[in-house]
């Protein structure tokens, strides 16, 4: 049911996003599921009732959908700024955003009323998040333009996603005081900047910009070339804040809080999410894995199992009902959403069709990238026109060692804060590392045939390139595979012996399906 509500919610909301739909529409579809509804009521046990109620709530959530989005799309259209368009316009408003530091430009997000304009000012500008300036320039609305490859990318689109809907090129801008933000978020931009900069003290560049990227998604640090080596070797998730980078951040604070009771460790892993958030800026990225993680930590102290389709679907349900522009006009949204969804449907599969062994120790990263290349490939040829063809090999030698590379960041950073010469051997071994990194992509970008280019890629084509491996996984999961996946299973009963002895003979632990109780029997592997 969660399933089919998701899907219905996202196709109400991708509906009204691009065709405009009438409230009388609305209660038509929300008023036939309600039909629905009574029917299955009253034929309790008849056949088809189960469907029945599905298709209620199909229908229902649909119809939610339509309606947020509508209700989401009329603050635009009713802006107070649309009069201004195209004319001279003074405002005051507070930096409501970490300044977006480019190779050319500084970006600011400044929040003046109900609105929040885009301006673009000089690269070297020292206005910080929590002032409150005066600013007058032309108010322009954003145009789309050509990428590289001949992508047109959809800037107003992408912007609206950001709440954003106007934009100042190079306006006067004057201070009028400082602190005028969220303290918490100033405060953790402040030790932010200075981690940043004890870690530019110890660990030269390019190295240094990388940690910068791995530890807190600040990708403008790699510089364009770098930034286009990572991408054409399939390895630019690792500084653009992925669920992987995200998780590292929960184990590493999971493992140091183990002494402190249950409660404690709930509350701070919790708060320590929410801060690595706010911390390193509120992409849709960052916040899907953030309420996913927490997920993760509320359901350790319930000890309740953990389904991590359905924490997807719960994320990304709340993440558009906040905002439903993210849908379609967010490509890190859908690049991350696809990304994980192809972890947890495809890599299974994957890993009952292939020879068993642990490869070395690089068996996991190999099938996580070949699920997720899988899953993100139709998005990736529509919206950018490449794909990398050697991502699987280079993330296969890369992501192991990214953990290393970001604790050793960390460290060598906090230890420079107090103690600069002992942080110079970890930054020594850090760097080392990284330049692993940047080797490794650097030598495979060169390739020739390193990145495949599709001149044109149609939304049919997206189409297309999703239901034919959907069609797939069916197949395999009807049973069509020829392995036996349970062929080596047994099942024992834990009130007999203790999943921990059982970990200890090399058994892998499996809940029973449908049971969240720790005396009832478990699958082991």
């Amino acid at each position: 049911m969660l399933y089919v509500a998701s899907v219905a919610f996202a196709l109400g909301i991708a509906v009204a996003t691009l065709e405009t739909v009438v409230l009388a529409e609305i209660a038509f579809v929300a008023g036939l599921g309600f039909v629905f509804a009574v029917v299955a009521k009253r034929h309790k046990m008849g056949v088809g009732v189960a469907q029945l109620w599905f298709l209620s709530v199909f229908l229902f959530l649909f119809s939610l959908g339509l309606l947020r989005a509508e209700w989401h799309e009329l603050q635009y259209e009713t802006s107070p700024l649309y009069s201004y368009n195209g004319q001279e316009y003074v405002f005051s408003g507070t930096v409501s955003r970490e300044p977006d530091r480019r190779e050319r430009t500084t970006h600011l997000y400044v929040e003046g009323g109900e609105e929040t304009v885009l301006l673009y000012v000089d690269r070297f500008s020292t206005y910080q998040y929590g002032d409150k300036i005066l600013v007058s320039g032309v108010l322009e609305t954003p145009a789309s333009f050509e990428t590289d490859l001949g992508r047109t990318f959809n800037y107003p689109e992408y912007l609206l996603a950001r709440d954003v809907s106007y934009t100042m090129r190079y306006p006067t801008v004057t201070l009028i005081t400082n602190n005028q933000g969220n303290p918490v978020i100033a405060l953790l931009l402040t030790l932010k900047g200075k981690l940043l900069s004890e870690i530019a003290s110890v660990i030269p560049e390019p190295q240094g910009g990388l940690a910068a990227g791995l530890l807190l998604g600040v990708k403008q640090a790699l510089g364009d070339s770098l930034e286009t080596a990572f991408r054409q070797s399939g390895v630019i998730h690792i500084v653009v804040l992925s669920g992987y980078n995200v998780m590292l951040v929960v184990a590493f604070f999971r493992f140091f809080l183990r002494p402190l009771p249950r409660l404690w460790q709930t509350v701070l892993g919790i708060m320590a999410i929410v801060a690595f958030a706010l911390l390193v800026g509120l992409s849709a990225t960052v916040v899907r894995a953030s309420i996913m993680a927490g997920l993760v930590v509320l359901a350790w102290f319930y000890a309740r199992s953990y389904d991590v389709l359905r924490a997807l679907c719960v994320a990304g349900l709340a993440m558009i009902f906040v905002n439903p522009y993210l849908l379609l006009y967010d490509i890190g949204f859908q690049l991350s959403f696809m990304a994980t969804l192809g972890l947890v449907l495809i890599a299974p599969r994957l890993e009952t069709a292939i020879v068993e062994g642990q490869w070395f120790g690089v068996k996991e990263f190999f099938l996580a990238t070949v699920a997720t290349q899988i899953a993100v490939l139709p998005l990736l040829l529509y919206h950018i026109g490449e794909v990398s063809v050697v991502a699987v090999l280079v993330n296969m030698l890369v992501l192991p060692v990214v953990p290393f590379a970001m604790f050793g960041a960390f460290f060598a950073g906090l230890v420079a804060l107090f103690l600069p010469t002992v942080a110079l051997p970890i930054a020594f071994l850090t760097t080392a590392l990284l330049t692993f990194i940047i080797s490794t992509a650097e030598w495979f970008s060169r390739w020739q045939f390193s990145t495949l280019t599709i001149p044109t890629f149609t939304a049919y084509w997206v189409l297309v390139g999703y239901l034919v491996p959907l069609l797939i996984w069916f197949v395999t999961g009807r049973g069509y595979f020829k392995k036996d996946e349970f062929s080596d299973w047994e099942i024992v009963d834990v009130s007999a012996q203790s999943e921990d002895e059982h970990e200890a003979r090399g058994k892998k632990a499996v809940p029973a399906k449908g049971s969240n109780q720790r005396d009832t029997p478990v699958f082991f592997k």
